[in-house]
């Protein structure tokens, strides 16, 4: 059987392609990845002022699995979209929008003949307890093929944490050692005839297009000169205008009493990652109040255990700077104050194709330090616990995949087919050729 999934990210889409056999384990699907399709253009929180544009904007996509899945298996293959924290925020800004925005991937998808089963979003905690299933079930922690040729679950291995960071959130999932005090953060599955109990948070407005935005308003507020920013995470010499309507856009960014939004402001590098730490940090409050462990903001959290997947933001922005190969606390420090030290002339020169993005890697490698140490708690004896990964066994970590493995328990096992060894008409000519040599 085959399955569609859409995750429609606050930065962009892709469209995963699944496939698992009919038969299933304890009621849960063998499930592999396909294919991966890139959707063109921004996410579909983007078109919120044009929301056939949306849907239009699948098609290519959706073209490509026709191609992939068996045309006699397309109606029965079950297709799915889930939004994240883009549209969450577009929820909170303008629900009718929001609205308006999923009917035109609903009814984009719903073209195609597949078995369409919704365009939703997404909750935080469901977006972290589906990457937490995606690593621990590519890792092989849930249910692994054994000597005797067939699956079984692993009593040998524990279980790992996952870490999410997108454009607009951030999640952390992992089984603690304590009981989960909030049940807010906790979340139950059933995989493979096993039961986990896990912790899970998702912070909206902490991802890391948001967060750097968050970051720009308040060098923007904190600044003497109205029209001027003097930003210390980006490299000296590197300058560049915004204006007051494209920075305060969003409902994470607190706009002051009076902006005018058709202001121009002049952002200014200055290359001092001492002052971007102190300026980043002051995005979060990391006071727990009387005898509670948490993450910031007063969010409950146990204390981390474990070893844990980083994927997505965490993943690129690492792999940019070279840091995923399980460097010491130590080194990933001294590389991050190095670049962050590097002029603009220097960095263009080094990285003539990366000039995009090229002035904001400091300023993201800062801000996952933070909140990383000072945000989840890792120190320098758990550092060693975080892998920096985008795919395992081939296949690309996200919600998606988890996702798609919670779907396969609702969907029903079809009955095994008895098995013969050769069609009737084969063993009847078979028959006659042997009397005949007789």
């Amino acid at each position: 059987q085959y399955g569609l999934v859409f995750d429609a990210g606050s930065t962009h889409t892709a469209l995963y392609i699944y496939r698992w056999p009919t038969d299933k384990e304890n009621g849960t699907g063998i499930v592999s990845q396909v294919e991966a399709c890139t959707v063109s253009g921004p996410g579909i929180s983007s078109y919120a002022d044009d929301p056939a544009g949306a849907g239009a904007s699948l098609k290519p996509c959706l073209d490509k699995a026709m191609k992939i899945v068996p045309a006699e298996q397309q109606r029965e293959t079950p297709t799915y979209l889930g939004a994240t924290a883009g549209m969450r925020l577009l929820r909170e800004q303008n629900s009718t929008k929001a609205q308006q925005v999923l009917a035109e991937v609903a009814k984009a998808i719903g073209e195609y003949p597949v078995d369409f089963c919704g365009a939703r979003i997404l909750t935080g905690n469901e977006e972290g307890s589906f990457g937490w299933i995606t690593v621990n079930y590519l890792l092989g922690t849930l249910v692994k093929f054994s000597f005797a040729e067939k699956w079984e679950h692993p009593w040998d291995t524990e279980v790992l944490g996952a870490l999410d960071l997108g454009g607009a959130s951030t999640q952390i999932t992992f089984q603690p050692v304590v009981t989960i005090e909030d049940k807010n953060t906790s979340v139950f599955f059933r995989l493979y005839g096993t039961n986990y109990s896990l912790y899970t948070h998702s912070y909206l407005c902490y991802g890391q297009t948001q967060a750097l935005k968050m970051l720009l308003a308040a060098l923007h507020q904190g600044s003497m000169s109205p029209q001027e920013i003097s930003h210390p995470c980006y490299p000296k010499g590197y300058q560049e205008n915004v204006t007051t309507a494209s920075l305060y856009d969003s409902p994470c960014v607190h706009a002051p009493s009076t902006p005018s939004p058709a202001q121009v402001l002049t952002v200014t590098g200055t290359g001092d990652p001492a002052a971007c730490s102190t300026a980043v940090q002051k995005l979060f409050s990391f006071s727990c109040g009387a005898n509670r462990t948490c993450g910031f903001n007063g969010v409950y959290q146990p204390p981390v255990r474990g070893q844990f997947f980083a994927f997505a933001g965490f993943y690129y922005t690492f792999h940019f700077l070279n840091l995923t190969s399980q460097q010491s606390l130590n080194d990933v420090n001294s590389t991050v104050q190095t670049f962050c030290r590097k002029t603009w002339a220097e960095l263009v020169k080094t990285f003539p194709q990366e000039k995009g993005h090229l002035h904001t890697y400091c300023s993201a490698a800062i801000y996952i330090l933070t909140l990383l140490l000072d945000g989840y708690k890792f120190n320098e004896h758990t550092w060693s616990s975080i892998h920096f990964r985008r795919q395992a066994a081939n296949t690309d970590i996200g919600w998606t995949l988890g996702f798609m493995l919670n779907l396969t328990n609702t969907i029903p096992t079809e009955a095994l087919e008895p098995v013969k060894g050769h069609q009737p008409s084969l063993w009847a000519g078979a028959v006659s050729c042997i009397v005949l040599a007789i």
